[in-house]
């Protein structure tokens, strides 16, 4: 089967002019390039199947590359594939013929129908008119899910060879979290998988940054870090993997998808965290007598 993307990119490396930090920020949900194809198999209209998105998060972050570390984003959507993600974490029910047991397909996002290929967007709103095939979800996975991940583990080697450490920041934005009694919900959600992905250190100065500014800062609930902050946050190994949510609301219109003026605002913070994570002393985080852990290989295998 064709690619989607046969004729333009699925994704983006906007490298720095000269690497300064072994930083590199990723944004796997803020594509907006729908295909044709795609647009013709969903049953939602061209703002509902938007709702999946983070939308704006790669400009939010724009800036990062001009301050020598580099940006991955995507182009695809993430109605079309989710590549924070299992390569392979698809439901059964969405796909003509039968999955084998070489798919993950009883997770408990398979179960939310947030899989690798999603079943639902935003208010659980189903997708597809029709069931898909096998051919479909390969060339997804394979053509562009692969090379992505693939792309992502290189620009981290290249900052563990430049620096003996690497931190890749996964950029996120979230839906506005409603209040509970006299409580109200987070601006921002920091996940480390529970200590478990990055130095204290990192996620402490994010932290800080946000709380500085006046927001709500919460760690790891209800967010605590999706496949790549597990994947690739490996510490003992000087492999440091930090995810940020970031609340629509602060910046833009959560039905209409439009900035608004907390845009500006919010965008100067992220530069303020980015040059703030740059000034910190990463080497320190270095662990040179050990190798760095590798992707694992068999997402790129299968």
């Amino acid at each position: 089967m064709q690619s989607d993307y046969w004729d333009r990119p699925a994704f983006e490396t906007v490298r720095p002019r000269r690497l300064t930090a072994p930083l590199v920020f990723n944004s796997p949900h803020s594509g907006r390039d729908y295909p044709e194809r795609f647009l013709a198999m969903t049953r939602l209209d061209h703002l509902s199947i938007r709702q999946s998105e983070d939308a704006w998060i790669d400009e939010l972050f724009a800036r990062a590359p001009h301050m020598g570390t580099p940006l991955l984003r995507a182009h695809f959507p993430r109605a079309y594939l989710d590549v924070n993600r299992e390569p392979w974490e698809l439901d059964p029910q969405m796909f003509v013929e039968p999955l084998s047991d070489r798919f993950n397909t009883d997770s408990p996002r398979v179960a939310a129908g947030l899989g690798t290929i999603a079943r639902v967007v935003a208010e659980n709103k189903p997708i597809y008119r029709n069931r898909l095939t096998l051919d479909d979800a390969r060339m997804r996975i394979e053509g562009v899910y692969q090379p992505y991940h693939a792309t992502l583990q290189r620009l981290l080697t290249e900052a563990y060879s430049a620096f003996d450490v690497a931190v890749l920041i996964d950029c996120h934005s979230m839906p506005r979290l409603g209040r509970s009694g006299d409580r109200i919900g987070p601006d921002i959600v920091l996940g480390d998988r529970y200590g478990t992905t990055c130095a204290p250190a990192l996620i402490d100065l994010a932290e800080t940054v946000f709380t500085s500014a006046g927001l709500r800062v919460t760690r790891n609930r209800p967010y605590a870090g999706g496949f790549a902050t597990r994947a690739y946050g490996r510490p003992q190994h000087g492999m440091h993997a930090l995810q940020i949510e970031i609340s629509r609301h602060l910046y833009m219109n959560e039905v209409t998808l439009e900035k608004h003026e907390g845009f500006d605002v919010m965008r100067r913070l992220v530069d303020q965290l980015v040059a703030s994570l740059i000034s910190l002393d990463l080497g320190r985080l270095a662990t040179p007598a050990t190798p760095a852990e590798k992707y694992d290989e068999r997402y790129a295998a299968e």
